[in-house]
């Protein structure tokens, strides 16, 4: 008989805390459709923010399902909750497909094109958990899952695709990969003994840091790219966004001043500290200035 798990124990799970990295950008996605559309309605907020949440839960959840026994070999994994034995794999997976059930309902209340591009969208953030067995790739996956938010978001309120949250959509994937390139150097040595791939696995800790400076200079330029169209699109758009470029940008840097290839003690302030400021702060000043 499985034991009952409270709710705190599946938000540990799915690191609920987390969804921080890119609900800002499906926000800005949003608010740049508003912007267009002329149009402001909180039902369609609250579904944009649901998608978000119940894709991510899906996503994460079914990660953990699918690499328990590998966390459970992974000293720096093996208290995660399914090898710990607080939830069942069974439990975890009818929580990835309820919230996968709950995310194409929120996806068919916003419009049809949101709900034909579901299964796509649940394609790319669930099969993100098998690339790791056969590619040293998986991290551009992650970040191709998590560049979804800005286009989704804008699709939810227009109905149609536009080269400004696209723009957002490749800053977020190479932002995204470049970080986790540094969260998997925590992992090299066990990567390459269970023959999981990754980059750092493949070409070592220097030239994986090398790759992830690479990929944070494109996200840098996606993103100052991505603010002269917005300057040129919408007038009222003013110092606050380029302020906002500029934290982003010091941040990507600061990231990387913090992680050395002998010297892996600040990977956790890189992963998670430096990279939430960077999404939450970029977020809410673009959107404040349209509005300022």
């Amino acid at each position: 008989m499985e034991k009952t798990v409270g709710i705190r124990h599946f938000l540990s799970l799915v690191k609920f805390s987390h969804t921080i990295f890119a609900m800002p950008f499906a926000l800005l996605g949003f608010f740049i459709g508003v912007q267009d559309m002329g149009l402001f309605r909180w039902i369609d907020l609250l579904l944009v923010v649901a998608c978000m949440v119940f894709a991510r839960s899906a996503a994460m959840a079914f990660n953990r399902y699918l690499d328990r026994h590998i966390d459970a070999a992974n000293p720096r994994t093996r208290n995660r909750e399914i090898p710990a034995g607080i939830i069942s794999p069974r439990q975890a997976l009818r929580f990835v497909v309820l919230n996968a059930v709950l995310f194409m309902a929120a996806a068919w209340l916003l419009n049809p094109l949101c709900l034909y591009l579901s299964p796509v969208a649940l394609a790319v953030i669930l099969g993100y958990s098998y690339t790791k067995r056969f590619t040293a790739l998986c991290h551009f996956v992650l970040g191709l899952g998590l560049a979804l938010a800005p286009v989704g978001a804008y699709l939810a309120v227009t109905g149609r695709f536009a080269l400004l949250p696209l723009l957002y959509g490749l800053a977020v994937l190479t932002w995204v990969a470049g970080f986790d390139i540094i969260y998997a150097l925590q992992d090299e040595d066990f990567d390459r003994a269970y023959q999981l791939h990754s980059v750092p696995a493949a070409l070592g800790k220097v030239r994986a840091l090398q790759v992830s400076r690479l990929l944070h200079v494109i996200s840098a330029a996606a993103i100052v790219s991505a603010g002269w169209i917005l300057m040129q699109e919408y007038p009222q758009v003013g110092w606050l966004h380029w302020l906002a470029v500029g934290i982003f940008c010091l941040l990507l840097v600061w990231q990387h001043r913090l992680v050395k290839p002998d010297d892996l003690s600040r990977v956790d302030l890189a992963f998670f500290t430096t990279n939430g400021m960077a999404s939450l702060v970029f977020g809410l000043l673009v959107i404040l200035d349209f509005y300022l």
